[in-house]
Formats: structure tokens, sequence, C-alpha cells
């Protein structure tokens, strides 16, 4: 079972994979070097998309973030900065006698690629001699996951937990059960959380992941200026929303409008990602501002919001977004952008249907609608960064999530498309796409916009 908590991780920009995993990887490993004696030195090689794209997601940051014992949930993004600036210049990771030299012990291995992923990490320890203590291998997965080999192999033999006791392995398995207990999707995923934490725990859990979101949306309205990077991309939510607060009053006014608020919820998410800023892995942060974009929507422009619609609206896309990470991928470096955008529409379309009342099978429906169109979406950022085209994506999908509930909630449920086959064809698409597509910033806008 992927649980909601999983899927949606507090936090910092711009880069599930590739800055959370890391941040992750790097901790684990820092706990194996406390526990072990006689080490001196460590050192880091990444691989494949990490490699390529790692200065401009800040993975060489969240990896010496993580050497110092920092977690992406708790470090303060204000800090970020200086922290790692610290450790560049002294090589003091705050254990006593180990150093880490990032000019010559953080390696970006542009050449080769792991076995099992193109998100590879490696590790190592060594001794006062210069003689190999350790060597751990880590693959950031997508969505902040990070495995070991090990890990890896025993999921994909079938070494699993406990099952949960409302089990589903696709859609038609979810619809089925839905069928047969008469619970709702939102019901079905709440009673599997409760094998895992007391229902205290999950509302308490599920109202923080909101508050997260809504304190996201709140903090990129105020903030203004560029973002880092070199890219001179300028914040537009701060201004975007002056505008609209400023026609609130006007005696007529669009219908389209509420288009520019859906739009501006997801920019202002995905501007302080790609500063840095606190966010929710949803289900990973380039696509972090269209689930929180879509939420935000419900509170703000539908009928009758509570905090009980809102937790069924997170419990829904959890239930859709374990699914395409279970039958798919997440991960930007496996599937291209179709994996993260494509996901995250599909996961606030399940939500959003769930939340206005629709029924299990209008749920579906909408989840497959968003995700059967973007199909094919390649991931390529210009200059590596999580800005261009990254930060408008999360807007229209955004949209197209909320085109995708409201198509559904017209209809009975019944479609020629079901979200199973639709979630296997983004997985046959993005074993086909060329690597120079999937977050490599080798192909498509990467190589055909100046990044200067």
């Amino acid at each position: 079972m992927i649980s909601t908590f999983d899927l949606f991780k507090i936090g910092i920009g711009p880069s599930s994979s590739h800055t959370v995993g890391p941040m992750v990887a790097a901790r684990r490993f820092r706990e194996t070097v406390l526990a072990r004696t006689g080490v001196a030195r460590i050192s880091a090689e990444i691989y494949g998309s990490l490699a390529w794209t790692g200065r401009g997601h800040g993975t060489d940051t969240a990896i010496l973030l993580g050497l110092l014992g920092h977690a992406p949930a708790t470090i303060d993004p204000d800090l970020t900065t200086s922290l790692s600036d610290a450790l560049r210049r002294t090589g003091d990771l705050g254990i006593p006698g180990v150093y880490f030299e990032p000019e010559r012990d953080l390696v970006f291995n542009f050449k080769d690629i792991l076995p099992l992923h193109t998100n590879g990490m490696r590790f190592r320890a060594y001794d006062a001699r210069d003689a190999l203590l350790e060597d751990q291998i880590f693959y950031s997965i997508g969505g902040g996951f990070v495995v070991t080999a090990a890990e890896a192999e025993a999921a994909s033999a079938g070494d699993a937990q406990a099952e949960p006791p409302l089990a589903f392995g696709s859609g038609r398995e979810l619809l089925d059960l839905t069928l047969r207990t008469g619970l709702t999707i939102p019901q079905i995923q709440l009673a599997n959380e409760l094998t895992l934490r007391p229902r205290e725990a999950i509302d308490a859990g599920l109202d923080a992941i909101r508050d997260a979101m809504f304190a996201c949306i709140e903090r990129g309205l105020r903030m203004d200026g560029e973002l880092p990077g070199g890219l001179r991309v300028r914040r537009r939510a701060k201004r975007l929303h002056a505008s609209l607060e400023a026609t609130k009053l006007a005696n007529s006014r669009p219908a389209h409008e509420i288009m520019d608020w859906i739009s501006l919820y997801a920019l202002a998410v995905n501007e302080e990602n790609a500063s840095g800023g606190r966010v929710v892995t949803a289900p990973t942060n380039g696509a972090a501002g269209i689930v929180p974009a879509v939420l935000r929507y419900t509170r703000d422009f539908c009928p009758d919001w509570n905090d009980e619609r809102g937790r069924d609206f997170l419990l829904t896309a959890a239930a859709i977004g374990g699914l395409i990470k279970a039958r798919a991928s997440i991960s930007g470096a496996e599937v291209g952008c179709q994996g993260e955008v494509g996901s995250a529409a599909a996961m606030a379309a399940a939500g959003l249907t769930a939340a206005l009342g629709g029924s299990a099978f209008q749920i579906e429906n909408a989840a497959e609608i968003a995700m059967e169109h973007h199909l094919g979406m390649t991931c390529d950022p210009i200059a590596g960064l999580v800005q261009v085209p990254c930060i408008e994506r999360n807007a229209f999908g955004a949209n197209k999530a909320v085109v995708a509930a409201s198509l559904s909630l017209r209809g009975d449920g019944q479609h020629r498309v079901s979200l199973d086959e639709v979630i296997e064809t983004m997985r046959q698409t993005g074993h086909d796409m060329q690597a120079k597509y999937k977050e490599t910033s080798l192909g498509g806008l990467a190589v055909n916009v100046a990044a200067c």
C-alpha cells in the first residue's frame, strides 16, 4: 500500500526527485557513518538525470544539507544557503574526525547510469588511509521516495508489507470494492490508512498537509522579484493577485476569470518551489501546484466547504496517485512530465469530483480524463531549472483537472477508456520516450530556447 502520507510530503523545492530524495538519501547515509568507527572521509557521486540537471535543481545543495543531518520536512528554507555554504568552506559535517570537501568529494557523473533507475546516487566512506569502508547506492524514484538497490529488488520480488484490509491494485479493483462494500473511495483509502495510524493522527496529518498547501499559496502571493538560477524569470503571482483583487468590484467580469484564480494559486506554489520554498510534494515538486490550486478552488469557489470535504479530497487524490505510482511512475526522469503534471492533474480531478459528491465511477472517469490529456508530455526544463515550462504547466494542469471533474460530474461515470488503460498507456509512452526528453535538459525546449 502507498500511504497518503507517502504521496503528500512536506519538503523544500525545487524538485522531489532531485532535491527531496537526495537529501533523504544523504541523511540516511550519515546515520550509517555515525554508527561506524574509523570513518575519516566520505564522498558522493550522482548519475544520470541527477547529474545532468542537478545544479539547476539544487541536488548538490540537497546532498550537503542531508549530510549535515537535515530533513526536507523540517529544515528552514531561509537557512539552506548559509548552511550549505558553511559546509563548502569548512568541510565540517558535525561528526568528529569526518570531513567532506564538496569540490573534491561530490562528483557529477555525466557518463554512467546505475542499473535500476536514472536517478542514482552512490555514497562511500573511507578511513584515514583512504581504504573503502562503506559503499551504498540509493535511487530517488520520484515524489521524494528513496530506495537502496536491495529495497528496490525486494519490492520487485514482492517482499511486501502486510496487505491492508481493502487492498486494490487497479482502478477496476477499486471500483469493484466500492460496489462490494458500499464504501466511497475516500472511505476505502481511510480504512487502509487506519492500519498504519489512528484516526486522530490521520485527520491531523491531512489537515497539516492542507494547511501547508494553503500557506505555500499565501506566501507565493506575497513574494516578488526574480527567481534564482540565472534565467531572470520574474514572479507573476503577486501582480496577478493584485490585478484580480482590483476587478472584484467590477460590474462586468468575464466568466473565465475563475480560470485566472486557479492559475494564480498554481503559479504561487510553483514560484515558491522554484525559489526553494516549503511545498507539499503532490505527488512531486515539479507538479506541486496542481493539487493545492484545485483544493483552494474547492474551498473558495465551491459550495458547502468543510474540513471533512478537504480530507475526502486528499484521500481520494492519494488513492489515484498510489495507483499511478504502483502501475506506472510519477517520476519525470522515468516517464517525462506526463508522470508528474499528468499524475497531479488526475489526482486533483479525482479529489475535486469526490469533494463535490461524485460517485466512484465519476471519480475514476475524472482521473482518466485528466491523465489522458497529458499523455506524451516531455520533461525538458530550460537550464535544468524547475521554472520554464514547469511553472505554467501547473496552471494548465490545474485548469485541466477542473475541466475533467466538471465533465465527469455532467456524465454518469460510463466512458470508453478506463483509468487502468490510460495509466498503462502512460507507462508505455514513457518507456518509449527518448532519454533526452526525460529530465535531462538535453532535448526539447531545453536546447531550443536560449538559457540566457
